[in-house]
């Protein structure tokens, strides 16, 4: 497994030649996010279709509701058997396989008995959701990914005993959410001579049986105090074309995987970005993925 060359999130001392091509990859990822911005609406509305209403509780032993929703407007998740989710599962590191969802605020509502309780809308793609419909597999799989989202966003401890309601599809009423119209950058390849090699950059005669973790690094711009822009490069030096690269770029989390079970890389970043204003480009002759992340504002 390969260390970090770097353990800081924010080193900020460079080469000349690399504080060049920062300060391009700066000015070049600016004038994109200008561009998109002009072009692009950053999120929508939709009004998801009601699916099936499960009841759980906190540790607390509060009253939970999740209603699972449905909508052409979430993307899909890739095709995957059921033997592939089986060995997935399987494997030390699920979290290869993700499934898009959009994650509702909670809402207040009243249960059959008059008490007051909490529900959370979850909406999956159209697709997945008659996928899961017919495979209790992928339907339990679905549960816990929505379970775990819903712990991360908001706090929450969840109880794995749940129960899916035979008598109503939906607790509440049915209300519009905002989805980002894009939810990661899309990795460009080009293949530039002048970027500078990674000195201990090294190739594997075959794949290891576990990914490595890649030498990475992040800058920030300006160096002092709340920064506009984060760049991470990422030295992937047995990656030979950016179709073996999968990224996940979040507002504040950078994950990473480089197939067939090359690298993984799984980092928090020091400040929250702009996910759908980043830009990603994979430099086949230096091995290096360059992340440009536009930083939030105060």
């Amino acid at each position: 497994m390969a260390s970090t060359t770097d353990q800081s999130l924010l080193a900020v001392e460079m080469a000349e030649d690399e504080e060049d091509l920062y300060r391009a990859l700066l000015l070049q990822a600016n004038q994109e996010m200008q561009g998109t911005a002009k072009r692009e609406p950053q999120s929508k509305q939709i009004r998801p279709q009601p699916g099936f209403c499960l009841k759980t509780r906190t540790s607390n032993d509060n009253k939970v509701f999740i209603n699972i929703c449905r909508s052409e407007h979430i993307p899909a998740p890739p095709e995957l058997s059921e033997q592939g989710l089986v060995s997935l599962l399987e494997s030390e590191d699920p979290s290869g396989y993700r499934v898009p969802m959009s994650l509702g605020e909670p809402h207040t509502e009243v249960d059959n008995n008059g008490n007051g309780c909490t529900a959370y809308d979850v909406a999956i793609n159209t697709a997945f959701f008659e996928k899961i419909q017919t495979n209790k597999l992928f339907l339990e799989f679905l549960i816990t990914v929505a379970l775990e989202g819903l712990e991360n966003k908001y706090s929450l401890d969840l109880s794995r005993e749940w129960r899916m309601l035979k008598n109503r599809k939906f607790m509440g009423s049915v209300t519009d959410q905002n989805i980002r119209t894009k939810s990661r950058p899309i990795i460009q390849e080009v293949d530039r001579s002048e970027v500078p090699k990674p000195s201990t950059a090294t190739q594997a005669s075959e794949p290891p049986s576990s990914p490595d973790v890649p030498e990475y690094r992040i800058l920030a711009e300006p160096a002092e105090g709340h920064p506009s822009f984060l760049v991470a490069e990422i030295t992937v030096p047995k990656v030979s074309s950016v179709r073996s690269l999968l990224l996940d770029l979040g507002e504040d989390r950078i994950v990473l995987w480089a197939r067939p079970s090359l690298y993984h890389l799984d980092i928090y970043l020091p400040f929250s970005v702009i996910q759908e204003e980043s830009g990603a480009q994979f430099h086949r002759n230096s091995k290096v993925l360059t992340l440009t992340m536009p930083v939030q504002p105060l």
